[in-house]
């Protein structure tokens, strides 16, 4: 709700519950109580929170715009001395030109010192809000912007917050905090969203959790630098915001030119951290890009081969897939010319004619014999100072000050780079019937216009899947180093880390789906030993983690044995199974305390779930505990079952209750609010139960 009241900049009076119907003397009274009545040693007027607020008027904490206007010095310059810019006053956004309705929303024009800025807001079918300026210089000297971001009131209720960290092979690792006076400020310098990303700021009531509570999010749609803030003001005023960081002097305006900030999208839950991720996955499931068929069952080559390939090799791999009942089959990188290990030919986008004379055909046809599509790694924003791209282009190259995984930037913000790299890579898409492409970005950015660089990969992506409208793009950088909606506006799949430890992706997977629906979130099962922690972990626990997402399976199956090969086909036909369910339904998470940990989806119309209880550690207690299963309609009796996923779970000295060999009915309500009791399972193991409406 804004009040757009008047000529100033509109302020939200309210963004959370639906109210109901209001009266015009009830709107007046709400957008009256925004305004704080004036204390002492305080401006003369009390402060007015705008839709864009600014050190102009009063708000001293972060603005949502800051910028100056450069002017050559009017001082007689000396002859030696270049002239020196002029910094103008801080802007201004004072008259409301107009507010005017669009498809589920409204758009704001506002001008002042010399900028008018156009603000748009839609609230979509799911709650999310999505807000997005634009800003155009209008005087004739040019604007150097610094920042511009959607910012959000808080009420004073909010006073916990929780956002991310993390780093390679360990993302999204959840970091909360009491709300304090001054800013919380998170900032993002790699070029990428980052290991680090803070991923989605929430502010909530004491206490949140993922059933309960009442919280406010917010999240950027930007594949670049950025920041996320909340800033609590000793006036008693809070906010959220999050916008692109911009690097000093990137964005200059001349006359008549603008910058169009990336989307920011805002969602409200009054029922806990499960209520943002119910409106955010059907924000995701609603996008043009998202995808339309069943998630196939993937197995990638990496940690198979590496760079160890040859047509023999994989196509023994390929077989072995098809009997497991793989659906897609992705050689990953060294098929390039030249490219024996991590040091040389990227950039170099042709075929290996020593390792594939015959080129990548032979193996393709093989791969598509037995039933399987047919995927590629790439990684098109980077180049080896060896290759045949860098001798003949080193200006494509951006100048950094070290190599990073041997590797530097392309410089796809020149059209030439980003349209020879488009053209090699199209010339793959036009000879082989290529499905897929993984898409990496194995460093960050530390040089160049970051952007600019994440424009044009967003154009390459789209010139690609317009040239190959049945093409799917999986993002991948490093792993899970760019997961953001702006990616995902062009993307059908993310990489959230490059980890197949199940221990870790356990968390991964629990707080990267605090965004983004379980389809799109690769899920692999590993090799024992884990190639990344050189843990080892009972193949049932790793096939149970991996069937929570888009799974799939990385890992040598010339070196599993036959039980392996049998349990992998197994979980296959479960995972088939329960696909439509788990890339379509509610996701829910138990808040009980400590182990083992509760996660499901239930179908939308709660005649059906799937639920995985992992243990992650010893016990602490002699007893198995009850785990509620939420999420479930309170009148409905479940008939309640262990799934076969290919290997039992261990459980100390077998114990277990009846339940598990012969299944239970129990009605929603006794699950939601009593529970089961599980068995009492081994640390890093876990049993998944399918519930089925009776009647």
């Amino acid at each position: 709700m804004l009040d757009a009241r008047g000529a100033a900049v509109p302020a939200v009076i309210h963004w959370g519950a639906d109210l109901g119907a209001l009266t015009d003397d009830q709107l007046e009274v709400l957008a009256d109580s925004r305004v704080r009545v004036v204390g002492p040693s305080a401006t003369d007027e009390p402060i007015r929170l705008g839709l864009v607020p600014l050190l102009a008027d009063g708000w001293t904490g972060l603005p949502a715009l800051e910028g100056a206007t450069l002017a050559l010095s009017q001082v007689e310059p000396l002859s030696q001395v270049e002239p020196l810019p002029r910094v103008e006053p801080l802007p201004q956004v004072e008259p409301l030109l107009r507010v005017e309705p669009v498809e589920t929303g409204i758009r704001i024009t506002l001008t002042g010192s010399g900028l008018c800025l156009v603000v748009e807001v839609l609230l979509d079918a799911h709650g999310v809000l999505h807000a997005r300026n634009t800003l155009t210089n209008l005087a004739a000297e040019p604007y150097a912007l610094a920042g511009l971001a959607t910012v959000l009131p808080l009420p004073p209720v909010a006073r916990e917050r929780l956002d991310f960290t993390g780093v390679w092979a360990a993302e999204r690792e959840p970091q909360r905090a009491e709300i304090q006076h001054g800013t919380a400020l998170r900032e993002s310098r790699h070029g990428r969203s980052g290991h680090d990303d803070a991923y989605v700021t929430v502010a909530g009531t004491p206490g949140f959790g993922f059933r309960h509570g009442e919280v406010w999010a917010m999240h950027l749609g930007w594949s670049g630098d950025k920041r996320s803030w909340i800033d609590r003001s000793a006036v008693g005023l809070s906010t959220i915001a999050a916008g692109e960081l911009l690097a000093p002097g990137e964005i200059r305006l001349a006359q008549g030119e603008e910058y169009v900030s990336p989307w920011a999208y805002a969602a409200w839950s009054g029922v806990g951290l499960d209520g943002l991720s119910s409106r955010f996955h059907g924000m995701f499931r609603g996008l043009p890009a998202h995808p339309t068929s069943v998630r196939p069952l993937t197995l990638n080559t990496w940690e198979a081969v590496y760079f160890e390939q040859d047509l023999p090799r994989l196509s023994a791999l390929a077989e072995l897939a098809a009997g497991v009942g793989v659906e897609r089959f992705v050689l990953d990188d060294g098929w390039m010319t030249g490219r024996t290990d991590d040091r040389r030919a990227l950039g170099d986008w042709t075929v290996d004619p020593a390792r594939w004379p015959d080129g990548l055909g032979p193996l393709i046809d093989r791969v598509r014999a037995a039933g399987m599509q047919f995927g590629l790694w790439v990684e098109p924003e980077m180049v080896s100072l060896d290759s045949e791209l860098a001798r003949e282009h080193p200006e494509w190259v951006l100048a950094d000050t070290r190599s990073w995984r041997h590797q530097f930037v392309l410089d796809l913000a020149n059209d030439a780079a980003r349209e020879h790299v488009r053209d090699a890579l199209l010339a793959l898409l036009d000879e082989y019937p290529i499905d897929y492409l993984k898409w990496d970005m194995n460093r960050d950015q530390l040089g160049g216009s970051v952007h600019g660089q994440v424009l044009a990969t967003y154009r390459l992506m789209d010139e690609l899947r317009a040239a190959h409208p049945s093409l799917e793009i999986e993002s991948c950088s490093s792993g899970g180093g760019r997961i953001d909606a702006g990616v995902l506006a062009r993307t059908q799949r993310v990489w959230p880390s490059d980890t197949n430890d199940a221990h870790d992706r356990q968390s991964i997977m629990r707080w990267s789906s605090l965004l983004v629906p379980l389809e799109y979130l690769g899920a692999h099962v590993g090799s024992a030993p884990a190639h990344t922690t050189g843990r080892s972990h009972s193949l049932s626990f790793r096939l149970a983690t991996a069937l929570f997402g888009h799974a799939g399976i990385e890992w040598d199956l010339a070196a599993a044995d036959p039980a392996e090969l049998a349990a992998l086909s197994v979980w296959a036909e479960r995972y088939k199974e329960l696909r439509g369910l788990l890339h379509s339904g509610d996701l829910v998470r138990g808040d009980d305390v400590g182990d083992p940990v509760v996660t499901g989806v239930v179908a939308a119309d709660q005649r059906e779930a799937v639920f995985v209880i992992a243990c992650l550690q010893t016990p602490r207690e002699s007893v198995r505990l009850t785990r509620r299963l939420p999420g479930l309609d309170p009148a409905v009796e479940y008939r309640v079952s262990v799934v076969d996923v290919g290997a039992p779970a261990a459980t100390y000295a077998g114990l277990a209750p009846a339940w598990v060999g012969s299944g239970i009915t129990l009605t929603g309500a006794v699950l939601g609010a009593v529970g089961l009791e599980p068995p009492l399972l081994k640390p890093d193991e876990a049993l998944v139960v399918r519930l089925v409406a009776v009647g």
